[in-house]
Order: C-alpha cells, then structure tokens, then sequence
C-alpha cells in the first residue's frame, strides 16, 4: 500500500533522512519508533507532501507521491492525525469532523463502510456528549479523539498518527489503544510514531526503528520483545 524506497529529505542544506525504506501493507499496523528528534516526524511530513524529498521514491497504491502536493496526496487516500493535534479550536466537535468530510478513495470501494459523524460518535462516546463545544474547550485527550475522528472523515486508506498519546494521561491512552485496535480489526492501516513501545508491542504487526534519521532495525513484535539490546540501544528501554 505505502512504500518509501531510499528517501532522503533535507532541509536547506541540513539532511535530516538518509535512505529511509519502509512499507505498510493493506490492514496493518506498523509503528516507527526512535528517541526525539531521529527524524520520525520529518518522515511522517514527506509522506504527507508537506516536505519534499531530494531523492528517493514514495509510492501509495503503487504510485508515486514524492512530488504531489499534500493536498492531492490526502485526496489520494492518506489521513495524517498531526503532532499537537491541531483541532480547530473555533469549531464545534461537530464542526471539526464535518470540515474535514470527504470521499477519499476509501468511500468509493464498495466493499468499504464509509466513515460518518455518527460512526465517530460511536467510537468515541465522550466526543458525542461534547460535540456542541468548541474544540478549545475539550481536555487533551478528547482533543485527540477528535484528531483520530477527524482523519477518519477523510475516508482514508492509511492512517498516519505522529505521536499518538504523547501527554495523555495513562487512564486516556488507554482508551485510544483500544480505538486503534477496532481499527485494525475493520481492516484500517495505521502508520503509528509514539513512545509507549510496550503498547505498540501489543497491537501493532511490525516495527521500524530509526536512529538519526535512518532505520536501523526492523522485525515483528515477537522478534522486538526478545531484541533487549535493540531495545536498550534505541529506544531506551
């Protein structure tokens, strides 16, 4: 579904990826992992068009998309949950999911139930009971199921979340572990960047680790849990 094939992105004169290949299937989960400042995000910002890449190829559903706009390349199926959020604090949670409402390639297979208000409300409760409010008014955790709802509007093939729970209280990422679990199990394919590598053990497929700005270590959850130093070297833990 994505592949990247020896990315390398800069920016001005400062390389920040070197040679970054990675892939995400249909229906997986797979995670990138590393310290702060590796270059997950920037990886995460070239998918999305919103920087892009000197050299190297991005393809999605078998083309390329290193040169597009970001505006066509979630047109083309990618649904970006950003760092920070970035809920539009003046609309309603009901106004931020209705905004970002499309029919992204997603909606147009047959054999895919599209994503509707309703259906965001039925995975997240706490937003329905919330959704005259404007998005300002809402803690960080709601703000973040708003985030994840309003990607899904989309109707978008692949997921991208970049720092899923980063600041959430443990009690919150609970919850949006067990979201992107029933997302795996209708068959969404997530690309997912946090730091709680137990939990992503749990949920996700496969695992990409990064290390000033390449990837250095890739293998399953099963193979991850027996690599300590791997572990240890890259992650910290």
């Amino acid at each position: 579904m994505l592949e990247l094939e020896d990315v390398q992105t800069f920016y001005g004169a400062s390389q920040v990826l070197f040679d970054v290949s990675l892939r995400v299937d249909a229906g997986e989960m797979v995670t990138l992992m590393g310290r702060n400042g590796m270059g997950k995000t920037t990886t995460v910002r070239s998918i999305m068009g919103l920087v892009r890449p000197r050299a190297g190829r991005i393809r999605f559903q078998g083309v390329e998309i290193q040169s597009k706009p970001s505006h066509a390349v979630a047109r083309a199926g990618i649904g970006l949950v950003p760092e920070g959020r970035q809920v539009f604090p003046n609309l309603t949670v009901r106004e931020n999911l209705l905004v970002a409402a499309g029919y992204g390639s997603a909606s147009q297979s047959p054999d895919v139930e599209p994503w509707t208000v309703e259906r965001i409300f039925e995975m997240f409760p706490a937003l329905e009971a919330r959704k005259h409010l404007n998005g300002s008014a809402l803690s960080g955790g709601e703000q973040q199921m708003l985030a994840i709802g309003r990607a899904l509007m989309t109707n978008a093939r692949l997921i991208l979340l970049d720092e899923a729970t980063e600041g959430l209280a443990p009690l919150v990422c609970a919850e949006i572990w067990r979201c992107l679990e029933r997302l795996k199990a209708v068959g969404q394919a997530i690309l997912l960047i946090d730091s709680n590598h137990g939990a992503l053990m749990q949920i996700a497929d496969r695992h990409y680790i990064m290390e000033k700005g390449r990837i250095t270590w890739t293998g399953d959850s099963a193979a991850l849990a027996e690599a300590d130093d791997v572990r240890q070297r890259y992650l910290g833990v």
